[in-house]
């Protein structure tokens, strides 16, 4: 587990392993920011001249190492691109990408030192929280667990002790925690995650931190009428749950809800997806792990919202109890749904958990789930779709989004796609799709809409792209579980505080 400090030394005087600076891309060249000024004189005033040499342009994400100079202290120098900075000031994500880079390029270094520019305690923050995020890695599975990731960070900044630079600290540390929380439940296999062990994690990291958990198994589902989330889990010998857990400080200025779809493993049930369409299907029950991430984050910082999240847990699987195409549901709360599609069974678990969520009255309830690949074909792999039942909503989640660096995009819910799922089904309230092959994520969002209760804003985010990455590794955001709307939903808290 890596420590992180903030300290006040200069950048060619700090004794580390490795300094991380900042190179900025300008027109053909590339200059220098701000800190790096006694790194450059130890180079002879021609730091800038060695890093074009060896073909340094600045470009985000572009990493260049050279030597560290002989009167400075560290034995190597990370110059990581950050980027054009038109208007004379870099953006945070930027400062964040770079330093998740940096750490990650540092591999062996056992301390690592960033000079990056912290003009202010969000910099601060931002380099604090990607040079921690960049050093995750699971190992958890291998038989040799390596030891390249640094141990010992150290942001440079003159404004080290201050206060407001502290407490930038503490919720980069606090935050980082949470997602690497996240990122191990997503990365754990499904043999070793289904829903009773979630559900004992979320017990005991709620114990842990002073979050009241509630724990609802299948007798008392099927005592509650949670036919959604009973419907999709019937299939497996692993019991489905629904975690909720709360967090109520004193005046509280707002009551957020989050719900979770927390599907263990996908296969797809009786609508079977294919075998390679299945190996990234442990990573179904990011959204449930980001709102227990998101909560725990949020009490441990003290912000003074209160929040309720729901973690609707099952395994989808098939078999002869696994339901069928064509069976009707009895959700939570009275509406019926015609199962015309297994495979759509993320919405069937979110239903119940908003008609549920909906009952505690939040001003805000916000789910967050990989539900479509629809939402993947329309904006990639990077991107969140986020739809709501208000533009005021949705632009208050989105605008918390780019605060906290996770790339949103927002989505509308056409009318006539709730109307398509009512017609449908001709023997329940609606179906589970719309029988068209397009606007699939459309539909889903329509689908959950409905299970909102009338008058409470609602916001819903499709992150069916950003919460598993199954390429390399790029600046803070490793391979596997990312860990993605826990900084979004923090911040959104944050903010309302």
């Amino acid at each position: 587990m890596s420590t992180i400090t903030l300290s006040k030394s200069d950048a060619a005087g700090v004794k580390t392993d490795a300094v991380v600076i900042g190179v900025v891309k300008l027109g053909g060249g590339v200059t220098l920011p701000a800190g790096t000024e006694s790194l450059n004189a130890a180079y002879g005033g021609k730091l800038v001249e060695v890093l074009s040499d060896l073909g340094a342009t600045g470009k985000s994400g572009e990493v260049t190492k050279v030597p560290g100079p002989k009167p400075a202290k560290s034995p190597s120098l990370i110059a990581v691109g950050l980027g054009p900075a038109p208007d004379g000031e870099l953006k945070t994500e930027d400062l964040r990408a770079a330093a998740g880079t940096g750490v990650r390029a540092a591999k062996t270094a056992h301390s690592v030192a960033l000079a990056l520019p912290t003009p202010d305690a969000e910099c601060i923050r931002a380099v604090a929280e990607g040079a921690l995020l960049g050093r995750y890695s699971f190992t958890a599975y291998k038989s040799e667990s390596p030891s390249d990731v640094p141990g010992n960070l150290i942001v440079l900044t003159d404004l080290a002790r201050t206060k407001e630079a502290k407490a930038a600290l503490e919720r980069a540390e606090v935050t980082a925690d949470a997602v690497h929380q996240v990122r191990d439940w997503v990365n754990t296999p499904p043999s070793d995650l289904h829903p009773v062990e979630f559900a004992a994690q979320a017990l005991k990291l709620g114990k842990e931190y002073g979050v009241k958990v509630e724990v609802l198994d299948e007798k008392a589902l099927a005592k509650g009428g949670y036919g959604g989330i009973l419907g999709v889990g019937q299939g497996s010998t692993n019991p489905p749950r629904l975690v909720r857990l709360s967090y109520t400080p004193k005046k509280p200025v707002t009551h957020l809800a989050f719900v979770g779809k927390g599907i263990t493993f996908d296969s797809g049930g009786l609508s079977l997806k294919t075998s390679t369409g299945m190996v990234s299907m442990k990573s179904d029950m990011a959204g449930a792990a980001a709102v227990i991430g998101a909560t725990v984050a949020i009490a441990r910082l003290g912000l003074p919202v209160q929040v309720t999240a729901y973690a609707a847990m099952a395994e989808n699987m098939p078999s002869g109890s696994a339901a069928r195409p064509s069976d009707v549901l009895n959700m939570y709360g009275g509406k019926t749904v015609e199962v015309l599609n297994t495979d759509a069974e993320g919405r069937l678990v979110l239903g119940d958990a908003l008609v549920r969520a909906s009952e505690d009255e939040p001003d805000l309830i916000i789910d967050v789930a990989t539900l479509t690949g629809a939402c993947v074909v329309a904006l990639g792999t990077k991107v969140a779709g986020a739809f709501a039942n208000t533009d005021a909503a949705r632009d208050r989640v989105v605008d918390a989004a780019v605060t906290a660096g996770e790339a949103m995009w927002p989505l509308p819910i056409p009318s006539e796609m709730l109307d398509k799922l009512k017609s449908h089904s001709k023997v329940a309230d609606l179906a589970n799709i719309t029988g068209e092959p397009w606007g699939g994520a459309l539909a889903a969002a329509a689908f959950l809409g409905d299970f909102v209760a009338e008058g409470i804003d609602w916001v819903h985010l499709d992150v069916a792209g950003p919460a598993f990455n199954d390429g390399g590794p790029s600046g803070y955001t490793p391979t596997g579980g990312t860990g993605y709307a826990v900084r979004t939903l923090v911040e959104l808290a944050a903010s309302a505080s």
